[in-house]
């Protein structure tokens, strides 16, 4: 069969086209899925770098078929699974294989999909939807009346954070880049945007707040925005710190938390929130009944066949690509 696969970690030249792997099988607690799309994400470009190479959280290991998010049939069940038929509309994500024709899905992460909802658009939600879904759901528990601050609030995951977060009822405040990434949080369901501004955008939430701050933040930027996160946010407040693309902040003291307002920090990660099939399956029903409802919109930036992958990883390591893209595994399954 066809894959996608790294023998070592390294830059997008790594990846290999392979046409002559062997079909993985349905082992027991497995299921065999025939992938008709995967989503790519900068989690696949992490896997390659080799970033999860010593992960407990993340268990894989070179040599490896990358892709962790996925859709396709079921077309075979191991031993002890009796949840799924061939013939299931499934997808999943956190399991890696789905850059390949086939994979071997761990049965606990699969969850089936709605008629309505197509294989392109289950490869891009389950992931980044499942994602915002805990973050607000479990993490943060949003509601009605809550106020939220959510960096990045333009990208793939901020714009579903967003949209979340204004499902539930929440006020949200968002910042970005540029003026134009600020548009973008506004037209998602952010009630207020603004720049990063070297950090006075804790200034601006303050302000907006009466002096008070918000109930939490999410903030996957790290170390350029953390501490003026804290600033924004309220007395005993929540600091949900998910990603780090510009740095990790090694040199936090606790007792910055503490000075802060008593704060709680959290760097919670997706597989801890998706530890057994029927949480997999709430998840999913949340984000795809979200999307049937018109409350959640995911857009995808681009369909690439197997043969783009390498050009699609080396545009998202430099940044020019931020999207969901997906890649066509097989274009016949409807």
């Amino acid at each position: 069969m066809k894959a996608i696969m790294i023998e070592s970690y390294g830059g997008a030249e790594v990846l290999q086209m392979r046409t002559d792997m062997p079909r993985p099988r349905a082992t027991p607690g497995h299921v065999l899925v025939k992938v008709a799309c995967a989503g790519i994400n900068f989690m696949d470009v992490h896997t390659r770098q080799g970033k999860y190479a010593t992960s407990v959280t993340y268990p894989v290991r070179l040599p490896c078929t990358l892709g962790m998010e996925g859709a396709g049939e079921v077309i075979e069940v191991g031993e002890g699974v009796e949840n799924f038929t061939p013939g299931d509309r499934v997808a999943w994500c956190i399991a890696w294989g789905a850059y390949a024709e086939y994979a071997s899905i761990p049965a606990a992460r699969l969850a089936r999909i709605p008629d309505a909802v197509t294989y392109d658009l289950a490869a891009a939600a389950i992931f980044q939807g499942s994602t915002a879904h805990y973050l607000v759901e479990d993490i943060a528990r949003l509601q009605t009346g809550s106020t939220c601050l959510i960096h990045a609030a333009s990208g793939s995951i901020g714009q579903l954070l967003v949209q979340m977060a204004k499902r539930l009822g929440a006020e949200i405040f968002a910042t970005g880049s540029t003026a134009q990434k600020c548009a973008v949080a506004l037209e998602r369901g952010a009630d207020h945007a603004m720049n990063y501004d070297g950090g006075h955008f804790a200034d601006r939430v303050r302000e907006a707040t009466n002096g008070v701050g918000v109930d939490v933040v999410f903030d996957s930027v790290g170390k350029a925005t953390l501490r003026d996160s804290f600033r924004a946010c309220r007395t005993r407040g929540l600091i949900v710190n998910y990603g780090n693309v510009s740095g990790s902040l090694a040199d936090l003291d606790p007792i910055e938390l503490g000075e802060a307002g008593s704060l709680f920090l959290t760097r919670p990660r997706l597989a801890d929130h998706m530890a057994d099939g029927p949480t997999v399956q709430r998840r999913a029903n949340d984000v795809f009944a979200a999307i049937l409802e018109g409350a959640l919109n995911i857009d995808i930036e681009g369909h690439y066949d197997m043969e783009d992958v390498q050009q699609v990883h080396a545009r998202i390591e430099s940044r020019q690509q931020v999207g969901k893209s997906v890649l066509w595994i097989d274009r016949t399954l409807q």
